[in-house]
């Protein structure tokens, strides 16, 4: 049948205008918040309040500040502030100016934060007056010093600050009319992330406005978010931008109740003086509350709803937390794609399973959210699907619109990250039968600390600078506080036998590392090692203790050791 070509008239004029097509931005979230619920409580923090109206404002101040100051598109603007008031403005109010923020882990050490300031090219730092002297010695070695804004935070006992500007004067330098720099185009980058990598320095993620917009969303639809939640942080927001919950808490016209210190009697306080109904947690903070002593803790007045990722929390911990009614899911995510669009959906058959049974399931990274395009476990040399058999393992692979633009300054590490048109996440898992993936393993060998990556690279090529040491190899250890921290596993040199102690090289770990990263136990032996001299890190995991190694080993074909 012949078919002749004809005019399609989809094709005409129904092209993008002004009208029906804008760069996608979380920015919008702020002024609709402020427009619905102007007397809306935007933000508690200790005993003060801020409403929408003047959250508003006060980021629009800091934009206009910001660029007065210099700040033009696309430049960088750094913050190191725990989960503060600050915070949760600067992530508004500096991508407002066309710049990116640059929000910092504050337990790094001086060394780790010098290194992002000078990678990122940072403009201004704004510095909480508790991290003043960290920012002190991590500025004072820089070529080019970016302007440093003192944050007081009013909480705090008085502090000597470090900057040659207050905060609260900065935003009084702005115009509270100006309308904001909004992105030209959606791929314009909106944060950098620094992520610890392989090796010891970071890597910058940048993901673009278009991608934190869509992950907002994602978050709001796939936790099924009601209108105006009250979300306690605990998550930090330098941590991905707290998973882009800084701006879908604010699109959801929410609370953020602001928390420094995260402890279990804080989390309880919170919870029963400010209506918290939502929060975001790693497994050593839901440990901290099923362990917190009766006299911390607080009966719930309402259920709570708790997003937790990293490694799955131990059943024990899991009954006990939902005994004291708190409703769990597990996600999986990672900085590279803005947040967690990974989720344990719970099926409705899994409520009458046994406990154990039911542990089991929900211990899984689950399937994929609406909002993330595909989410496949492929062979990583062959990219053949893995059979649902629960057995076989696969890399996590990844295609959608929340994946970063790449890694700020390192074609090679993006190049190599996208590699045949997936996003490689480096973690091992196994798909089961009903279409769930389950880690396995992390080929990156990174240890997840209290929710923060730790790279076992950095931390040996620290021991391999002793004098005394021949071979170092680090791995996770099982901690009940941290749900896992790094043990060293070190061979010395023959004739430095018997000279060195643990606690001289943890001492010596921790003038190069920040505290966080250092091994807790040195174990000196003579380190197994494959036929071809690899070192076997399965076997060091299994004498760690680590939960991982027994699957592990089951997994890995027989190989003669040398």
């Amino acid at each position: 049948m012949h078919h002749t070509t004809r005019d399609n008239p989809y094709q005409h004029g129904l092209g993008r205008t002004s009208a029906n097509h804008l760069p996608l931005t979380p920015l919008g979230f702020l002024d609709r918040s402020a427009q619905v619920h102007p007397e809306g409580i935007a933000v508690v923090h200790g005993s003060t309040t801020q409403t929408w109206a003047q959250t508003r404002e006060r980021a629009y101040r800091l934009a206009s500040a910001l660029i007065q100051r210099g700040v033009q598109r696309g430049d960088t603007v750094a913050i190191l502030a725990p989960n503060t008031p600050a915070m949760l403005e600067a992530h508004l109010g500096i991508p407002l100016c066309g710049a990116v923020i640059n929000a910092i882990n504050c337990r790094l050490d001086a060394e780790g934060i010098a290194f992002i300031l000078c990678h990122g090219e940072a403009r201004i730092l704004m510095v909480d007056s508790e991290f003043a002297a960290l920012a002190a010695q991590a500025v004072a070695g820089l070529d080019h010093p970016p302007l440093v804004v003192a944050i007081h935070d009013a909480g705090l006992p008085a502090q000597s600050a470090f900057g040659v500007l207050d905060y609260e004067a900065l935003l009084a330098e702005g115009d509270s009319t100006f309308e904001g720099l909004w992105p030209e185009d959606e791929w314009d980058p909106i944060a950098l992330n620094y992520t610890s990598g392989t090796t010891g320095d970071p890597k910058g993620v940048v993901p673009s406005h278009r991608g934190a917009y869509l992950m907002s969303l994602l978050q709001m639809t796939d936790w099924a978010m009601p209108r105006r939640p009250v979300y306690l942080w605990t998550l930090p927001m330098f941590h991905a931008n707290g998973w882009c919950f800084t701006w879908a808490i604010t699109a959801a016209a929410g609370t953020h109740v602001c928390l420094r210190k995260v402890t279990a009697k804080a989390i309880f306080e919170a919870i029963a003086a400010h209506g918290v109904d939502h929060f975001c947690a790693a497994p050593t903070v839901l440990a901290m509350l099923a362990n917190a002593p009766a006299h911390e803790r607080i009966a719930l007045p309402r259920p709570v709803r708790v997003l937790t990722a990293g490694s799955p929390p131990p059943a024990a911990i899991l009954q006990a937390i939902a005994a004291m009614g708190f409703d769990v899911d597990h996600v999986y995510g990672i900085t590279e794609v803005s947040g967690t669009p990974v989720s344990c959906v719970r099926q409705p058959g899994w409520a009458a399973l046994p406990e154990a049974g039911r542990a089991q399931l929900q211990a899984r990274q689950g399937m994929r959210a609406a909002a993330l395009e595909q989410l496949r476990v492929l062979h990583p040399e062959t990219l053949q699907p893995v059979p649902a058999d629960g057995v076989t393992a696969g890399e996590i692979m990844l295609r959608g619109n929340t994946v970063m633009k790449g890694y700020l300054k390192n074609p090679g590490a993006t190049a190599k990250a996208f590699a045949d048109g997936w996003f490689h996440t480096g973690d091992i898992a196994v798909l089961h039968p009903d279409g769930y993936v389950q880690i396995t393993d992390r080929s990156k060998d990174v240890i997840i600390s209290g929710g923060e990556n730790i790279s076992s690279v950095e931390v040996e090529d620290v021991l391999h600078r002793h004098t005394a040491v021949l071979l170092a190899a680090v791995v996770a250890q099982p901690d009940e506080r941290w749900g896992e921290v790094p043990c060293a596993f070190v061979e010395l040199k023959p004739d430095a036998v018997g000279s060195v102690s643990a606690e001289e090289l943890i001492d010596f770990c921790r003038s190069h590392l920040a505290r966080f990263k250092c091994p807790r136990q040195i174990v000196f032996e003579t380190l197994p090692r494959t036929a071809t001299g690899k070192i076997q890190k399965f076997r060091l995991r299994e004498i760690a203790g680590s939960r991982e190694a027994i699957t592990q080993l089951a997994q890995l074909p027989a190989e003669p050791a040398a």
